[in-house]
């Protein structure tokens, strides 16, 4: 199949990208430099020079299937990005791929999109989206997703991915961030990691992307999990010793850490301080709310099953480092 990627130097995409090309897919991935060139030749795919501003149908080109993970996934910044990426970034990726007459649209989104501050437990897809949430990333990447859902017509299927926490070989934001904060002193718990929680390994997710070329009703929205329930405690500390870290007792209550946050946030926009605020509110929320979500859909439509348990891609990253 001939798949265009959008977000290939990323985590997802970089995966998702490698996983094609090694099945033997022509893969063309949207690229905005020649560093980026270099990257996604190293992954077996041909760079394709445009940005998410700029893309046509001509850079889709013949390509049968687009698959878009890029997206401004930042906890700080200006809500002009988000906005930028995020939506209009979808909408013109979703414009290029229907004028090119490319027949299926796969969506990389994220739990993010139902946060307004509470805990999800126990939630499906049926959960209303939170196109009015307190957090950019949230009602930013909800906005994209009703585009990808309207968009879908008899001949374009649309098909939305959600993955939640996800981890494994290859991580560029997660464990480096776990592994810098605890190498200098400033990690914390918030309510001492007790905050239950789905996750999504990478290889589970690039095989749910696989299954999506396919399968799936146009327009439908996937959880897409790990088997089980962890906490926080129990996957940022696994996560960690894989790395041969052990990451202190510390912590901080929740309600404590939502203050730190929206204080934080506050002093940075008002004095306009450079760099990024120790602690967002998105942050704090995200590591202190739980997330419990049921993936009986992606199994039931896609076919999805997890290809690797949280306990194994543990031992890897091990065994990798």
């Amino acid at each position: 199949m001939r798949i265009f990627v959008t977000g290939a130097s990323g985590f997802v995409g970089g995966a998702a990208t490698r996983k094609f090309a090694a099945a033997g897919h022509d893969v063309r991935a949207m690229s905005r430099s020649e560093k980026s060139d270099a990257t996604i030749r190293a992954l077996g795919a041909n760079p394709v020079r445009c940005d998410l501003e700029n893309i046509s149908a001509s850079h889709v080109g013949d390509c049968e299937a687009v698959l878009h993970c890029a997206a401004f996934v930042e906890q700080w910044g200006p809500i002009e990005a988000w906005k930028r990426f995020n939506i209009d970034g979808t909408a013109a990726t979703l414009k290029a791929a229907k004028e090119a007459g490319a027949k299926r649209f796969i969506h990389i989104s994220t739990e993010s999109v139902l946060w307004r501050g509470q805990h999800l437990r126990e939630v499906d897809e049926s959960y209303p989206l939170a196109l009015d949430s307190p957090y950019p990333y949230s009602w930013t990447k909800a906005r994209a997703e009703l585009l990808v859902r309207e968009a879908a017509t008899p001949v374009f299927t649309t098909i939305i991915l959600r993955p939640r926490f996800i981890w494994g070989p290859g991580d560029t934001t997660l464990l480096p961030v776990i592994e810098a904060m605890a190498k200098a002193g400033k990690f914390m718990w918030i309510d001492g990691g007790r905050a239950r929680t789905s996750t999504t390994h990478i290889a589970n997710l690039t095989h749910a992307i696989e299954l999506a070329l396919t399968q799936g009703r146009a327009g439908q929205a996937y959880f897409v999990l790990d088997d089980g329930v962890t906490t926080m405690r129990e996957i940022v500390s696994g996560l960690a010793v894989t790395r041969g870290i052990s990451l202190p007792d510390a912590s901080v209550p929740a309600w404590l850490a939502d203050f730190i946050g929206a204080a934080s946030e506050g002093a940075w926009r008002l004095f306009r301080l450079k760099g990024e605020p120790p602690l967002t509110r998105f942050g704090a929320m995200i590591m202190s709310r739980e997330c419990v979500l049921k993936g009986d859909k992606a199994r039931a439509e896609l076919g999805y099953a997890p290809v690797i348990s949280v306990e194994s891609g543990l031992r890897q990253l091990a065994n990798a480092h």
